[in-house]
């Protein structure tokens, strides 16, 4: 599994998702953009070899010939988490300049599950055209919008759920956190007393 983490805020998205793909004894591949090591640094404390020491392999955000830069290398799909916009306008338009939009280019180039969480708001026309293009190319934009249903009780679950839906997304087999089961039947509006 390759994830990126860009210079979004949300690092917590892609953090948490490195540590559970290792729960779940998924290989992974990391890349980390200048902005993301900074975002990384600023919400979490987390220092850079800290981060490196959750993936199995980890690469520099300007190596082009790493293995993720190609689509001989065998990766089951790719996850940028968070995705900050440029990465994002990067991948619609097929700008390879870093190691994470080649990456992403070669999961979609290779017909490979490719999620993006768009961590950007409020959106101008520019923004969710790009999103647009890059849906009409293969990639799934997953913006980190809690399930308030789920009951979230602190921001570590609120984060957990948006990664169960990455993982889900990426299809990978788990079994974390809660699913929705559907309202009890007559606790539905308009079911018969």
């Amino acid at each position: 599994m390759v994830v990126a983490i860009t210079g979004a805020s949300g690092a917590a998205y892609g953090v948490r998702l490195l540590e559970l793909l290792r729960d779940l004894d998924c290989e992974t591949h990391l890349v980390v953009s200048r902005a993301g090591g900074i975002a990384v640094q600023q919400e979490l404390g987390l220092a850079p070899q800290a981060l490196r020491a959750r993936a199995d392999h980890a690469y520099a955000p300007a190596d082009v010939g790493a293995r993720i830069a190609s689509g001989s290398f065998r990766a089951h799909a790719m996850a940028v988490a968070p995705c900050s916009i440029r990465t994002l306008a990067e991948i619609a338009t097929g700008v390879t300049s870093s190691l994470v939009s080649r990456a992403a280019d070669v999961a979609l180039k290779e017909r490979r599950r490719l999620v993006l969480v768009v961590r950007e708001t409020p959106l101008h026309s520019g923004h969710l055209r790009r999103m647009l293009e890059a849906t009409e190319a293969g990639a799934i934009i997953l913006p980190p919008v809690p399930a308030f249903y789920l009951h979230p009780q602190t921001i570590g679950q609120m984060v957990d759920d948006t990664v169960h839906r990455i993982l889900d997304l990426l299809d990978i087999d788990h079994e974390l956190g809660a699913r929705w089961d559907g309202v009890a039947p007559m606790d539905r509006p308009g079911a018969a007393a």
